[in-house]
């Protein structure tokens, strides 16, 4: 591919690569740790879940703006640093068996690691060709497939072959090799700092809120990005819905004596569909425009969705989960490539900031209204077409103004479209 021709984002992928692969071995070593070692209190499998992903709650509002006002390549490097030295102090703390501090150890972690991305997209946005943007979105949702695929028996046969600590230092290896690669790319100093340097002194909670804000009105008053960042609110809906659906599914419906095993093929037919949903998103966004994809992507996976309620043979469910991974891949493809393109480099930090928190606080409000509401007022099948219908809702919507809003965006260039004025 052209595109890993380019140095700094063979290096950045590699470094992102090696990143997640120690970050899956680890975590999911780790859930099987903790379901070995305290079997008779399996809730806290749920509770280091939730260290991983609770911190964002805490920096959701500095992370981006530390991505637009300070060196974008020292954040991602440094974030690695600060892992490594927290992931040792978290094979002590499991080999000295307290689990309180390993707990706190994994929640500080998590919030580091939340620094890394919107300065890596950020980096990702200054190093790339325009047209590139679109190529590199596939790769990393190829890569998420993969890992999605591979990643729970990857942590499996860590554990089993090198224990707990042999797989939290394979964590630790991967920190330190992706901060050597980052620090060894020669970066420009108008991709690390757009907006010039900004003074500690300065940083205070006035202005980081205010910054903050500035992002929100960024995509506020930008129509199509607004747009965009739905999708993403969108995707939260569904990640909550699905994260707990498939295993309802298999429990109370499709499979009750043997559930276990069948809801953990969900993940493997998910994530073949996603890789090869990702292989050819490139080529089908050129073919029919971005929005089209977004647009009808939604739609059919929205059909999907509603048909899995319909559903009363495990296989024909895994091969409706496989075509949704290949329909939905190039709309996430397209969704985070289109955002690249459009946001203004200077505020692409603190836009791609709100993702996460926007995507969370959807995951968790569907999550809520999932435990609140099941079983006593919907049944599997109900939840099945409420999402459904919802991702239809949404695709029609798009249907409606996306084609508006794309005209529109034709005439002037990202970085004329409506800003927040800078601080």
């Amino acid at each position: 591919m052209g595109i890993f021709k380019n140095e700094i984002f063979s290096k950045l992928f590699a470094a992102a690569f090696a990143s997640q692969l120690g970050s899956t071995v680890g975590n999911m070593a780790f859930a099987f740790y903790l379901l070995d070692r305290f079997s008779n209190q399996p809730s806290y499998a749920t509770i280091a879940e939730m260290m991983y992903s609770l911190p964002i709650l805490c920096v959701f509002f500095l992370v981006g703006v530390a991505a637009d006002r300070f060196d974008r390549k020292k954040i991602a490097e440094n974030s690695d640093w600060i892992r490594a030295g927290l992931t040792l102090g978290l094979i002590g703390a499991i080999y000295a068996d307290l689990l309180f501090l390993t707990f706190f150890i994994l929640f500080i972690r998590s919030a580091v690691s939340k620094f890394f991305a919107p300065a890596e997209m950020s980096i990702l946005q200054g190093v790339l060709d325009k047209e590139q943007y679109m190529q590199a979105s596939g790769i990393n949702q190829a890569v998420m497939g993969i890992f999605m695929l591979f990643g729970v028996g990857l942590g499996a046969l860590s554990y089993h072959y090198v224990g707990i600590l042999g797989s939290i230092t394979v964590d630790l290896l991967s920190f330190i090799i992706s901060g050597i690669l980052i620090r060894s790319c020669n970066i420009p100093l108008e991709v690390r700092l757009p907006n010039g340097k900004t003074r500690l002194k300065k940083l205070n909670v006035k202005f980081v809120l205010s910054d903050f804000a500035q992002g929100f009105k960024y995509i506020f008053n930008f129509k199509l990005l607004r747009s965009i960042v739905l999708g993403f609110l969108v995707f939260g809906l569904i990640n909550g819905g699905f994260a707990v659906l498939p295993l309802f599914t298999m429990k109370y419906k499709l499979a009750p004596n043997d559930y276990e095993k069948y809801a953990s093929l969900f993940s493997v037919f998910l994530g073949i569909g996603f890789i090869a949903g990702s292989a050819i998103a490139n080529t089908l966004i050129q073919k029919i425009k971005k929005h089209r994809v977004i647009i009808w992507g939604l739609i059919l996976t929205g059909g999907f969705t509603v048909l899995l309620g319909m559903i009363s043979n495990p296989w024909i469910y895994f091969a409706i989960i496989l075509f949704m991974g290949i329909v939905i891949a190039p709309v996430n493809v397209a969704l985070s490539g289109w955002m690249t393109e459009l946001v203004d480099p200077k505020f692409m930090g603190r836009v791609s900031g709100w993702v996460d928190p926007l995507m969370m606080f959807a995951q968790s409000l569907a999550l809520g209204l999932i435990a609140v509401l099941f079983p006593a007022f919907f049944t599997v099948d109900a939840m099945y077409y409420g999402i459904g219908a919802l991702m239809v809702g949404v695709g029609a919507y798009y249907l409606l103004v996306l084609p508006q809003f794309v005209n529109q965006q034709a005439s002037i260039s990202p970085v004329n479209a409506p800003v927040a004025e800078e601080a």
